[in-house]
Order: C-alpha cells, then sequence, then structure tokens
C-alpha cells in the first residue's frame, strides 16, 4: 500500500494468513439476494443471485489506491447485476470505519468488502453483520478472522515483504543505513510485510544494511512527507526507504525530487504507475512494485457475490467463477490471492496506466 499502489480502482483486511471464520446464522432473507442457509453447507453449483447489495468499505474513502481498486469491484458487481455502493471515512483512524458498518448493516446488504484500517476494532461491529446474514470479505488489509468470511489478498504477505528488501538491497549493493516509512501502525498488511523485511534483513548478505526506523506517515501525504523529511534529518548517512503504501512513497518521492538527496537516498515501495511515473523518470526513484488494484476490487466483489449466493462459505479448497480472472480457489485460513506484483522501472513503466 499502501501508495499503500499500497495496488486499480479496483476494490482498500488482522493477521494475514489465519483462519477465516464466517456466520452460518440467516436473519437476512430479502429478496434481493439473502445470504446462505443456515446449515452453512456451500452449494457449488448455485448461481449468482441477481440484485445483491454489495458495499465496499475502502481505508480512506479519498485515497486514490482504493479509488482504483472499488472501481474495479463496481465494475464487477454490475457484472453480476448487483447493486453496488462505496463509503468510508477520509481518515485512516482504528475506529473511523465503524459507524460504516453499522449503517450497513441497518440497510440490510448482502455483503461488505472491506480494507481494515485496525484488524480488531472493526471485529465487533462486522460480527453483528455477520449475525444478520450478511457476508463480509476483507481485501488488501485483512481484519481479525472472527470478522470476515474471506480474505482477498494481493500476494503472498512474506514474498512481498522479502520483494521489498530484495529490490532496495540490489539498488544499495547491500550496504547502508535504511528506514520503512510505513501508513499506520495497526494497519494489518503494512505489520505483516514489515515482519518479514525484518526477517528478510536478519540474513547474512544484509549485514552491511541496518534497519534504524519504522516511521508512520498514517496513510496522509502531508504527514508522510515530513516524515521523509524527519527520517533524513536524524539518520544523515540514511541511503534508502522503502514505503509499502501508495501515498507513503509518493509524498517520499515528491520530497526526495526537490531535495539535495536525490539520487543519492534511493526509495522503493508500493506505488502505482500514475502516481509514480515522473519520478521513475525524473531519477528520483529506480523501481517499485504493485499489483493491479482495479482486480484487486474486482476479485473482491467476485469472491462477494459468490459468497451472498451461497456458492462458497470461505472453506479451503471450494472454489469460484471470478469473472474475467478466471477459476480462484480458497486458500489456507480463508484466503484467495491475486497474483504476484509487477516490478515497474523506466524500461517499462508506461505499459502501465493506473
Amino acid at each position: 500500500m499502501t501508495r499503500k499502489l499500497s495496488v486499480a480502482t479496483a476494490a482498500l483486511a488482522a493477521a494475514l494468513a489465519i483462519g477465516a471464520c464466517g456466520s452460518t446464522k440467516n436473519d437476512n432473507s430479502s429478496s434481493s439476494g439473502g445470504s446462505s442457509s443456515s446449515s452453512g453447507q456451500a452449494d457449488s453449483n448455485a448461481q449468482i443471485k441477481s440484485g445483491l447489495k454489495i458495499a465496499f468499505l475502502p481505508k480512506q474513502i479519498n485515497n486514490p489506491y482504493f479509488t482504483i481498486s472499488d472501481k474495479g469491484g463496481m465494475e464487477a458487481v454490475k457484472e453480476v447485476k448487483g447493486d453496488g455502493k462505496r463509503v468510508g471515512p477520509s481518515d485512516a483512524s482504528a475506529s473511523s470505519q465503524v459507524s460504516y458498518i453499522n449503517t450497513l448493516t441497518s440497510q440490510r446488504v448482502n455483503a461488505i468488502a472491506i480494507s481494515a484500517n485496525d484488524p480488531n476494532a472493526v471485529v465487533p461491529s462486522l460480527k453483528r453483520a455477520m449475525q444478520q446474514g450478511i457476508k463480509v470479505v476483507s481485501y488488501d488489509s485483512d481484519t481479525a478472522p472472527a470478522g470476515r468470511d474471506i480474505f482477498v489478498n494481493q500476494a503472498s504477505p512474506e514474498a512481498l515483504g522479502r520483494s521489498e528488501v530484495q529490490l532496495l538491497g540490489k539498488q544499495l549493493g547491500y550496504k547502508g543505513d535504511i528506514a520503512i516509512l510505513s501508513a499506520t501502525p495497526n494497519a494489518t498488511n503494512q505489520n505483516t510485510w514489515i515482519k518479514f523485511m525484518k526477517d528478510e534483513l536478519s540474513k547474512p548478505k544484509y549485514k552491511d544494511m541496518k534497519l534504524v526506523k519504522v516511521a508512520y506517515g498514517n496513510d496522509d501525504d502531508q504527514k508522510s512527507f515530513q516524515e521523509t523529511q524527519g527520517l533524513l534529518q536524524a539518520y544523515p548517512n540514511l541511503k534508502g526507504i522503502i514505503s509499502p503504501t501508495t501515498v507513503g512513497i509518493a509524498a517520499a518521492a515528491r520530497y526526495l525530487s526537490s531535495s539535495k538527496y536525490k539520487g543519492k537516498v534511493q526509495l522503493t515501495g508500493l506505488g502505482t504507475p500514475n502516481q509514480m511515473r515522473k519520478f521513475v523518470k525524473d531519477g528520483t526513484v529506480q523501481a517499485f512494485e504493485l499489483w493491479d488494484p482495479s482486480k484487486l476490487g474486482y476479485l473482491a466483489a467476485y469472491a462477494a457475490a459468490a459468497l451472498a449466493s451461497n456458492q462458497i462459505s470461505g472453506k479451503q479448497g471450494e472454489s469460484f467463477k471470478a469473472g474475467s480472472l478466471g477459476t480462484r480457489k480458497v486458500g489456507k485460513n480463508g484466503e484467495v490471492l491475486l497474483g504476484p506484483p509487477t516490478v515497474f522501472n523506466k524500461d517499462n513503466i508506461d505499459q502501465f496506466k493506473f
């Protein structure tokens, strides 16, 4: 992420890779679709119900990453002849999404797709929604497992976290002090990636690279800009920054591009090609990576529709059709993967328009 590109508008999830736990209570039998049967048994031959009400609740409604991801989600909702909506807070605080969940529950939507600002703060409200028969899909950033049926993840969190360090290591010749500019302290996806970044750094090949600080820009452009400035002032020997958030990497690039550190301090992370293109072309950034966020939202919408139509329940081994993305399988702990990210650099960035 964040720019958290942390990854289209396709629809912006507590511990990645821990068990899913869906509700089997059926208190919502509305004509627009309703939830699965009270037995909790899925029917893979069931048809997607027409008129499903599917709501997207991103971390921040004004975050460009989620604008792209949720646009993809809305496209998928249209394909399944459903009724889609997008609501959410303008800030990424831990409890900012709770009131929206409560409102969506009272509106009796069939499914909620949420990218969680905090893995635990949203769970009580999501559990109440599930008790009303509403299906919950987390995407991009997971909730605690008790708060959702399925987690639609970008890629293997371990592979993603390690690849960020590998990418920066190559740029630095595996030497120098580095820092991480994250989103919020409680962001599930960020913290999982950072855990694997630290583990990757413990390998012998990185013995001359030192992580001096993990800073938090709270997915706010101005704060991320200021945190970048603060890192460079506090650590004059800093050689590289990893920002696994689309907001953070763009703000950091903007600061570096007009500073004496341009070309001297390397920056990588997760960003969208459209926001990072100029920084790659002017030499501020060598390479960064991201998945297509619109496809992430698209996949989340199809997972929500499959759950709300009782095609799947979130159990490992179940499969469902996800439109143009083909058939997808539910993996361990209720996780559905989009696929590996793309590394963008000056040689290929103009091939991508999102």
